[in-house]
This record gives C-alpha cells, structure tokens and sequence, in this order.
C-alpha cells in the first residue's frame, strides 16, 4: 500500500471517530449506535496503519483480492446497521401501539366514569 493512501486512509479513520465521539458529545448521536461506528473507524485506523493484517485477513477467508475482504466487511456492517435499525424499529412500533390503545381507552371513557381497576 502507498504511504499517500495509509495517510488518506488513517486519516478517514481517525476523523470518523472524531465525528462520532462529537455527536455522541453533543447528544446528536446516541451511545447505543454509536458502537458499530466506533468499532468501523477504529477498524479503518488499524488496517490503514497495518496494512498486512488486511492481507492476512484476505488469505484467512480465501478471498483473492484485498478489496473484495474490504468490500465483504463493508457489507457486513452496513447488514449490522440494517439489523440494528430494524430491532430499533420493532420496539418503537410496539411502544407506540401500546401508546395508541392506551389514549384510546382514555378517550373512551365518559366524565364521571369510574377507570377501569388494574
């Protein structure tokens, strides 16, 4: 690897744990997601630095090409992200439904009606 794409590389890296930490800072971003992002500009970093670990990496999963173990983990996060979002996702449709009834059943009610015992 070329010293001017380690130095592009780490700096990606390092600038996409920058903006992360930021946003979690900043609460734009919060700490449960921010994991997955964490771990991929740590993992940019380190290969960026090392560039034989990607190689060992590559021989270790039988692929032919750097790029393709690249490209493999890149899909691999972005399938992590989807599963992440979508577990997100079924929480929040559940607490919303529960949410609805709830106002429903209290705007089914009648002024002076007893609430229902729990």
């Amino acid at each position: 690897m070329d010293v001017r794409q380690k130095i592009l590389a780490a700096t990606c890296g390092i600038s996409l744990l920058l903006v992360i930490i930021e946003l979690v800072r900043r609460r734009k971003l919060r700490v449960e997601y921010a994991w997955l992002w964490i771990l991929a500009g740590i993992t940019i970093a380190v290969i960026s630095v090392n560039y034989q670990l990607l190689v060992w990496i590559t021989k270790l999963i039988g692929a032919g090409f750097t790029s393709s173990t690249l490209f493999f983990f890149g899909i691999f996060f972005v399938l992590a992200l989807c599963l992440q979002f979508s577990v997100k996702i079924s929480r929040l449709e559940n607490q919303v439904k529960n949410l609805a009834q709830q106002l429903a059943l209290r705007n089914a009610r009648k002024p002076g009606d007893e609430p229902p015992a729990e």
